[in-house]
């Protein structure tokens, strides 16, 4: 999802030198393929999108896949792009990084300063690994690979499999066969008290390229609206955008996962970069297109 819209974006400017293979054709978790990759094509340029990710179930219930699958993910791509002289990179993490009680919002200097979330312990840890690599790698061979810390991502290409989604394309799949089997209600996991920041990719994209351009800098920068929204909030609003009659039943026995997570994003707003798209104008977009691959 992260990916494709960063390509959209650099295409919408002009760009169409792209080097990339597919999940099937190019296992990034194999070093010697990804070596290979690299000495064949000899990119300037990558941004390290490509990870094994998932909502609470998922990372949760494959803890192991997620740890060893990212692990291997990064580290292949960012070594490859070291030996062969990548003029930049950048790396791609998550605000799940953070300590699940850490002051909000989200400022870059919080990263390990308390607790991880247990339910993403394993994710947040490869992703912590990538981005102090990077720094590693900068500090080593000076090497210009930068990290950037998304907030909650939607957009075309989302996942939207009822157990392995993340919330926002899990509630749209809900809501969206409750209104067409007319279902008298929809169930949504944890009490709708937790809050989350929700942006868009195209969003996103624009703010990697922006960058891309104008960021070369050890530190992170974190990425996100800059505003949040409770689940119960959100169920609301996807119930209103989807034109959903029934109820919302909380089901307060599953997790909530971490209370808030809001990005403060001061840093990259200070560097000249805002989000243009708000959320319901994002989520109906986002439905339209579901509907449409249906």
């Amino acid at each position: 999802m992260a990916g494709s819209a960063i390509v959209r974006k650099l295409r919408d400017e002009g760009y169409d030198n792209f080097i990339f293979q597919t999940s099937a054709e190019l296992d990034l978790r194999n070093q010697r393929e990804v070596a290979a990759f690299f000495n064949e094509t000899k990119p300037r340029y990558v941004f390290l999108a490509a990870a094994k990710v998932g909502g609470i179930y998922a990372n949760n219930t494959y803890r192991a896949e997620f740890l060893y699958d990212n692990l291997a993910i990064q580290s292949n791509v960012i070594h490859a792009s070291y030996l062969n002289n990548v003029e930049k990179l950048m790396f791609l993490g998550s605000s799940c990084i953070y300590p699940k009680m850490a002051p909000q919002p989200l400022k870059e200097e919080y990263l390990l300063t308390g607790k991880l979330e247990p339910t993403n312990e394993p994710y947040a840890i490869a992703k912590i690994a990538g981005l102090k690599m990077c720094e590693a790698y900068r500090d080593q061979y000076g090497s210009n690979f930068i990290s950037v810390m998304p907030t909650n991502l939607y957009g075309p290409n989302d996942n939207y499999h009822p157990d392995n989604s993340h919330v926002l394309p899990a509630l749209i799949r809900k809501f969206h066969e409750a209104k067409t089997n007319r279902l008298p209600a929809v169930t949504v996991w944890g009490t709708g008290n937790a809050l989350r920041e929700f942006l868009h990719t195209d969003d996103f994209a624009d703010a990697c390229v922006f960058l891309m351009r104008h960021y070369n800098e050890k530190e992170f920068v974190n990425i996100g609206l800059g505003r949040d929204i409770s689940i119960k909030d959100l169920a609301g609003l996807v119930k209103s955008v989807i034109g959903y009659n029934g109820e919302i039943v909380f089901d307060s026995a599953k997790p909530d996962g971490t209370p808030r997570k809001l990005m403060d994003t001061s840093k990259l707003n200070s560097l000249g970069w805002q989000p243009k798209i708000n959320l319901e104008e994002g989520i109906a977009s986002v439905y339209k297109d579901y509907v449409l691959h249906l």
